[in-house]
């Protein structure tokens, strides 16, 4: 007899759990909603999984449906400070942004912003630098070489692809794994504080009984099984980004995001936020509404997993670079959700320009509305990153101030990504291993610091081999015209895509 097939993340029953934590979390008032699921027996949001089993009988997903309706009518008291609409956002972060393109135009109207000293990246200034880190860092940082150019060169995305791959393998065993677990299966391999790849080697069988690894990881990103990079929506959607601007140019729609996602991107592949937005456009739904329709989702990661490119697009502009993620982002998210991938591509961009580690996370902190959750909670995580030299601190202090939000939300995962990044001074080693060390959406914080450090190193050359050899020059893929590509021929083609 076959298993029955339970699609994950749009079961109706599921979403209600979801939409009322996220109700919590941006201050609406949803009891009376959640008393009704509550006196109907209706069962709170799986923690990890996708979807909950067994399925909930017809009236009570009757009854989700209604209640996501309503809860969806409520009022967001957050919602002035925390806008989803691109001018908004602009006349929260005090213009530094530029305005967003015309829908009916398909050229770049982006222009780079004037504001800021030359010495800086465009964008930023020494007042809002200060202000969205706290002031100078206490350290030189790692990056900020000085090579600037119109385009990133082949080099520096090849770096920064490798450096992708690296922290995205390097965290997909344990994810979805607690925090003790983590440090228990790193500590019973002699293999903490995190400095190489995590192993069964060695490892107790009764500890590897209670933690177990990812079961889709546990094959294919061990030490001792891994072979080239193995497919991950961490690199699909950069991968995807590569074609949109290959097809439709940096003046894009958010609309042709979604024509390419439905020409080229299997629903199979999707996940949270994404295959949301993917069965709505099925139902006739078009963006914006996208991201808002049954979609509880909508402030969680990924976004900004989709958001290097837009970087590397605009190197030395992250106010550019931010407003290109947010027409990626719009698909799919809302306010915090497209936060966290106007901050990734404000970060890179500025890495790109030759900032160093430091500048860079304060120049994707200015195209953040400051007064939002996830800027406070970027700014705390770097300020207590420079005040502790031990990690384990800094990550357990992130986990007491942001664990009441789902392991996949955009706020934590952005926290310990800056944390990361400032603890290890931009060092390609030291931001892998510290963003995947902390936990939540460890694959996701790997990849982006990752390609954070990588594009600050610069040229592969300058990661260690250790690092880069074991993924053999071969991504895996379900991105067709992808399977199988080399990262150098990959940094070469991203680069043609880039052209304006």
């Amino acid at each position: 007899m076959t298993e029955p097939l339970r699609v994950t993340w749009v079961q109706p029953e599921d979403l209600v759990g979801h939409e009322l934590r996220q109700a919590t979390e941006d201050g609406r008032d949803a009891t009376p909603p959640a008393t009704t699921w509550q006196a109907a027996g209706g069962p709170a949001a799986p923690p990890h999984a996708g979807a909950s089993t067994p399925p909930a009988p017809p009236h009570l997903r009757a009854l989700a449906l209604t209640l996501l309706a309503e809860l969806a009518e409520l009022p967001t008291p957050l919602a002035a400070l925390e806008p989803t609409a691109l001018p908004e956002i602009v006349r929260a972060c005090g213009d530094a942004l530029p305005g967003p393109a015309p829908e009916a135009d398909g050229t770049d109207v982006h222009a780079p912003s004037t504001t800021a000293p030359p010495s800086a990246p465009r964008g930023v200034t020494d007042a809002t630098a200060a202000r969205g880190s706290g002031g100078r860092p206490p350290v030189s940082g790692r990056g900020g070489t000085g090579e600037k150019h119109a385009r990133l060169r082949t080099h520096q995305l090849h770096a920064a692809w490798l450096g992708r791959a690296v922290g995205c393998l390097l965290g997909k065993p344990v994810e979805k794994l607690p925090l003790p677990a983590i440090r228990a299966l790193a500590r019973a391999t002699g293999n903490w504080p995190l400095t190489t790849w995590f192993t069964a080697r060695g490892l107790p069988s009764e500890l590897a009984a209670a933690h177990p690894w990812n079961r889709r990881s546990a094959a294919n990103s061990l030490a001792e099984n891994i072979d080239g990079m193995p497919e991950d929506d961490d690199l699909n959607y950069p991968l995807l980004n590569v074609l949109l601007l290959r097809r439709y140019g940096r003046g894009f729609r958010t609309a042709d995001v979604a024509r390419l996602w439905l020409d080229e991107l299997p629903a199979g592949r999707t996940f949270t936020a994404e295959r949301v937005a993917y069965r709505n456009l099925l139902s006739g739904i078009e963006p914006p509404d996208t991201a808002r329709h049954h979609n509880p989702f909508r402030e969680w990661i990924g976004a900004a997993i989709r958001a290097d490119v837009h970087g590397w697009a605009h190197p030395g502009d992250p106010a550019s670079a931010a407003a290109q993620a947010h027409r990626d982002a719009a698909l799919t998210h809302t306010a915090n959700g497209v936060y966290g991938a106007m901050f990734v591509a404000g970060t890179i961009a500025a890495a790109g320009g030759g900032a160093d580690v430091h500048v860079s996370l304060r120049s994707g902190l200015t195209v953040v509305p400051p007064r939002s959750r996830l800027a406070a909670a970027v700014r705390d995580a770097i300020a207590t990153a420079r005040a502790h030299q031990d990690f384990d601190t800094v990550v357990d202090r992130l986990h007491t101030a942001h664990g009441h939000y789902h392991w996949v939300h955009a706020i934590p995962n952005a926290a310990l990504l800056a944390a990361a990044l400032t603890h290890a001074d931009g060092d390609f080693t030291g931001s892998i291993c510290r963003a995947v060390s902390g936990g939540w959406d460890t694959d996701s914080n790997g990849a982006t610091a990752g390609s954070v450090a990588g594009l600050l190193a610069g040229h592969p050359d300058r990661l260690p081999e250790r690092w880069t050899a074991p993924l053999k020059n071969r991504l895996a893929t379900s991105v067709v015209g992808f399977d199988g590509i080399g990262f150098d021929e990959l940094a070469r083609l991203t680069q043609e895509a880039l052209r304006p």
